[in-house]
């Protein structure tokens, strides 16, 4: 089986916001969420989980609120914002506009 490849610079944000947009949640509800729609090939670290939320947070993409989580423990449960929507649509067809030139290449004969 291969390795898990480490998540590009600034998808991860991506992939928070769209997670979130599908749903409130906390740190490790996002993580699994992730692995799931991914059918396990990307994983994310709490290393880089955190920090981001932090920044998305801090840039007024996404706020927190502290909760109880299905297991009883405190956690931050994270939620899009508006601007979070706006940012979230410019970033996917931006990585749409990428993915599309990248398949150009690949695709090359």
């Amino acid at each position: 089986m291969a390795a898990k490849p480490d998540l590009l610079q600034g998808t991860l944000d991506l992939l928070i916001l769209k997670t979130l947009r599908l749903e409130s949640s906390h740190g490790w509800g996002i993580s699994q969420r992730i692995q799931q729609m991914s059918a396990d090939v990307l994983a994310v670290n709490q290393g880089s989980l955190y920090p981001a939320l932090t920044r998305l947070e801090e840039a007024g993409l996404i706020t927190a609120e502290w909760g109880t989580s299905e297991n009883n423990r405190r956690a931050r449960f994270y939620s899009i914002t508006k601007k979070g929507l706006k940012q979230l649509d410019t970033e996917t067809a931006n990585w749409q506009a990428m993915v599309a030139a990248i398949n150009r290449i690949v695709d090359a004969v």
